[in-house]
Formats: C-alpha cells, structure tokens, sequence
C-alpha cells in the first residue's frame, strides 16, 4: 500500500517485472480454470467473518478510530493459475521501504470510493488496467497500528497481463502461486518489538518474499475463508 497523494496513471513505463516461475501445485490446490478460481473467489466473498486488524493478537484494547484514514488495496488473481501480484516496495520508500505489499494506497479527495482508490494505485504501481479486470467484491475492513482502516478488493485479471513497476516507488512486481495464497497452513504467527511493545503478526514467505503484516493478515483471512 502506498500512503501518499494520488499522481495519476503513470505516463513513463517502467522497469518491467514479469511474474516469477511457479512451482507445481499441490494436486487439488490451485484452480483448474477461470471458472473454478471465480467460483472459489465468490464463495469464499459470501462467507461472513468479522473485520480484522493489526491487534488481532495483541492482549490489550484497540484503540479509538476516531482518526482513521480510509484505504483500498487490490488481490488481483490471474484467470490463468491464480497467480496473485504482489509488490515489494523500493528501498528508498521513507515508509515500509522493502516491504511486500498488495497494490493500494489511500483513499484520495477524487476517488469515488475505496475500490476505486485500490484501482487507481494499481494502475500506477503495477500498470493494471481496469479493463482487464472482474471485480468480484470485498472483504472485510483491516485496522492498520498506523491509524488506516484497508478494504480489501478481490478481482480476477483477464487476458495478457505484463505487470510494470512504478519508477522510484515500487522495487519489482511479483506473483505468488494461489496454492500458497490459500492455504492457512502457510500462514504462522511471529513477533518483534515495535515502538516499544511487543507485536504479533502473520507471516508467508514464500522463497526470497517475506510475506508479513497487514498483507499476510488480510490474505490469511482470505484462505479461511477459502478453505471454510
């Protein structure tokens, strides 16, 4: 997710970033057509579970949200394998530099809505058109330690898709294969001192792509939901 003011879809094309190969699935893991991956997607959106948040394991109180700043990330999924794209933010960011993220940022004064602030930032971030993409629904609300409520936005991308890295902001644009997206058995808790306290969060790595934080949290929900 990107925290800062909206510049538009990108007019200069960046480094391009294909997918990186994917591993064989586990047999009966991994969608076996657009179809199946749409009919898993939409049925794990009916399923109802609460919103989640960065203090999920935490033993003390969330809070007030009274501050809370409005934001929308997209979990695009490949009609293909179920690829999901995933970015891992430069080095140079002054907030969450290097860090794995879904493509997002928040929501900006002519954004209609959050799905609409997820899109727009995944133009520029990864260079995914709108039209290629099915927008199936959300998920519930994800509370971030820095004062953001995220919605997470579930879409299918259709046709050829040649992700390109936003100059100067997105490091590489990757994917990781669904069988490792939705299995909640990939999904543990680790903890480390943040700003003073101890903090709990969910981690995927996945190869060289450490999968944690608010990212690993919304799609552990996701594989829940996927696997209920």
């Amino acid at each position: 997710m990107t925290a800062r003011a909206g510049q538009g879809p990108a007019t200069s094309r960046g480094p391009r970033n294909a997918a990186v190969p994917l591993p064989s699935a586990r047999k009966g893991s991994a969608p076996r057509s657009g179809d199946d991956l749409r009919s898993a997607l939409t049925a794990a959106l009916e399923r109802q579970t609460p919103p989640s948040s960065d203090f999920d394991f935490d033993d003390r109180p969330m809070p007030p949200d009274a501050t809370l700043r409005e934001a929308g990330v997209l979990a695009a999924f490949h009609e293909t394998d179920g690829r999901l794209y995933l970015t891992k933010r430069a080095a140079t960011m002054r907030h969450h530099p290097g860090q794995v993220a879904l493509p997002g940022g928040k929501l900006d004064p002519g954004d209609a809505d959050v799905v609409a602030a997820a899109l727009r930032e995944a133009q520029e971030e990864i260079g995914l058109d709108s039209a290629q993409l099915e927008i199936l629904g959300t998920l519930p609300t994800h509370r971030t330690v820095t004062q953001f409520r995220i919605t997470p936005v579930i879409g299918i991308v259709r046709g050829d898709f040649e992700p390109i890295a936003e100059p100067g902001e997105v490091a590489e644009v990757f994917a990781l294969p669904f069988s490792h997206i939705s299995d909640p058995g990939r999904y543990r808790l680790e903890g480390r001192m943040w700003r003073g306290e101890w903090r709990a969060y969910r981690v995927a790595p996945f190869g060289p792509y450490y999968l944690w934080g608010a990212t690993a949290r919304i799609l552990h929900g996701l594989a829940e939901r996927l696997r209920a």
